[in-house]
C-alpha cells in the first residue's frame, strides 16, 4: 500500500524556520502531484503548496515567499521548507500525493497522518 509519513513539526517561535519531510513508501508507477495541506483549529484544510511531475509549483498567497516545496526522487521524500514562521501558520500539516499505482490504474490520492506545527512566543 502507498503510505506517507510526515515529520519535522514542533513548537517554534515566530520568525523561526522548519523543514517538514514526507517519506513516501509502497509501489508506485508514477507520481502526478505532491502537495502540502494544513488544517488549523476551526478551519478547513487548505492547500498551501504543490508540485507536479514536471516540477511546476503552486503556492497559496498566504505562504508565497516563505514556503518552498521540493522533492528528492531518489529518497522518495517530499519537503516543505518554511521560513519566517507566523502564529497564523499554526496547524497540522499533511502531505498528499496523486499517483498511479499501476500503469493500468486510475489515479488515486493518498494522505499522511500529519505533523503538528505550533508557532508561539
Amino acid at each position: 500500500q502507498v503510505q506517507l509519513v510526515e515529520s519535522g513539526g514542533g513548537l517554534v517561535q515566530p520568525g523561526g524556520s522548519l523543514t517538514l519531510s514526507c517519506v513516501i513508501s509502497g509501489s508506485i508507477f508514477s507520481i502526478n502531484v505532491i502537495a502540502w495541506y494544513r488544517q488549523a483549529p476551526e478551519k478547513q484544510r487548505e492547500l498551501v503548496a504543490s508540485m507536479t511531475s514536471s516540477s511546476e509549483t503552486y503556492y497559496a498567497d498566504s505562504v508565497k515567499g516563505r514556503f518552498t516545496i521540493s522533492r528528492d526522487r531518489a529518497k522518495k521524500t517530499a519537503y516543505l521548507k518554511i521560513n519566517d514562521l507566523k502564529t497564523e501558520d499554526t496547524a497540522v500539516y499533511y502531505c498528499n500525493i496523486d499517483v498511479r499505482v499501476r500503469v493500468s490504474d486510475e489515479t488515486s490520492r493518498h494522505w499522511g497522518q500529519g505533523t503538528q506545527v505550533t508557532v508561539s512566543s
